[in-house]
């Protein structure tokens, strides 16, 4: 069930390779940055741009909102159709 009292904002995040992969899809995942008042083991849905055509480590600011989903805890979702930042 969507969290609805929760508001797309700016996120910074980072491609990785998690230690495990067990229930989890493909090799390279996306987590959100130190120091943003989520936790680095959340995760990330968003544009598979960013776990695909990046090297792993790479740092993305995309819009995205916490969420969950019934059965599964709480994520962050960014729309997979919106534009992306490449940091530095």
């Amino acid at each position: 069930m969507a969290k609805a009292e929760e508001t797309y904002s700016w996120v910074e995040v980072e491609s990785y390779v998690p230690s495990r992969t067990s229930g989890l899809h493909g090799k390279v995942h996306i987590r959100p940055c130190e120091g943003q008042g989520y936790p680095t083991d959340l995760h990330v849905e968003c544009s598979k741009k960013l776990s695909k055509d990046y090297p792993v480590g790479t740092r993305f600011r995309i819009r995205a909102k916490l969420t969950d989903r019934e059965g599964s805890g709480d994520f962050l979702y960014s729309y997979f159709g919106w534009k992306f930042e490449v940091l530095d």
